[in-house]
């Protein structure tokens, strides 16, 4: 069995969101975090390692810290306001359970004893978030990207100074219902690898798989990457353009437009050194179409609530490939143009 016969084996069951997709309410307005304490310490002020750090505390990273706090990993995060304290979060699972527990916050402070950053925020945020970061990371600590799209691994790695990356992506569904309140809506692939510098250690890539559900590392990486990349490509921007859920996409009238798409995914990946099989790919493809059919992708969402998308991540990143190789792809280039157009009618 291939790895893309195994991914498309345990793809997503059907939700309402799909990793890093479909989180209508993943913007919301920062809140004061409650009951502040000092950097690494608890409120008893015993002192407390923060070996695993997650930076984001949207959907998809509140979900990844409920699923490392059952298995016992302790991890802290890190949000927008990069403010200490506790905070009480909730998380409904897929059984329809409410599971409450505490988290720690950190500020920049207490990244000096972080073994592992897990970063996810949105691609278009990563160099923001990340680089001023790193004057106060440990420097053994190593770095995991699990965002949508391609291309912050390259800006960001020159800037390492030694420590390690990994990338991954994750096609977990969850749900914003407020603040600190998430619910999970499919439970899909993930997917990590490493990419450069030390290899992160054994110990913690085991635990991540273990306390991450359907979760598998994968050397190399990119070809994952770049297969999720030809998902999105074909999934996401249309759905913004036609203002219309994933199922839609079904109907006959995409069908020569999907199938360009990809296929210009698949000329320039090889390009890359990628190979993707376009039938695996292409079935990949609808079958992601059928088991999201109720869902709005994050491109559609992010349209809809005149935010800024991952555009630039996603087709924008086959585009910048497209001119290294000198390819023509003349159904991504126009679908760029249009969802740019959307964009700049929603800052007008």
């Amino acid at each position: 069995m291939t790895t893309l016969d195994k991914a498309k084996q345990n793809e997503m069951r059907p939700g309402k969101a799909q990793g890093g997709e479909t989180h209508p309410s993943e913007t919301l307005p920062d809140e004061t975090l409650p009951d502040e304490t000092l950097p690494g310490e608890t409120h008893s002020g015993e002192a407390q390692p923060k070996k695993i750090v997650i930076l984001g505390a949207g959907a998809i990273g509140q979900l990844i810290f409920h699923q490392l706090s059952i298995h016992g990993l302790a991890p802290v995060l890190m949000a927008r306001d990069a403010k200490a304290g506790s905070q009480e979060l909730a998380l409904t699972d897929l059984d329809g359970e409410t599971l409450k527990r505490q988290a720690q916050f950190i500020d920049p402070i207490g990244l000096a004893s972080c073994e592992l950053l897990i970063v996810c925020v949105k691609a278009y945020q990563v160099e923001a978030a990340l680089l001023p970061l790193l004057k106060t990371l440990s420097a053994d600590a190593h770095i995991l990207l699990l965002h949508n799209g391609l291309g912050p691994h390259l800006s960001v790695a020159p800037h390492l100074a030694g420590r390690g990356l990994s990338l991954g992506t994750t096609s977990q569904g969850a749900l914003k219902l407020g603040r600190w309140q998430i619910k999970q809506t499919g439970a899909g692939l993930t997917q990590l690898g490493h990419a450069q510098g030390a290899p992160l250690a054994a110990s913690l890539r085991q635990a991540l798989l273990a306390a991450i559900s359907n979760s598998e590392w994968c050397e190399p990486i990119l070809p994952m990457l770049w297969q999720k990349l030809a998902i999105n490509i074909a999934i996401n921007p249309l759905t913004a353009i036609n203002d219309c859920p994933n199922g839609k996409l079904a109907d006959a009238q995409f069908k020569p437009t999907i199938l360009a798409l990809i296929g210009e995914v698949i000329a320039v990946a090889n390009a890359e050194g990628i190979a993707l099989e376009r039938q695996q790919l292409t079935e990949r493809v609808y079958r992601v179409i059928e088991l999201t059919a109720g869902n709005y992708s994050s491109m559609h969402q992010d349209i809809h609530h005149g935010r800024q998308t991952e555009i630039e991540a996603i087709t924008g990143y086959l585009l910048s490939r497209t001119a290294v190789h000198g390819i023509a792809t003349p159904t991504n280039e126009a679908i760029y143009r249009q969802l740019k157009s959307l964009e700049c009618d929603d800052k007008a």
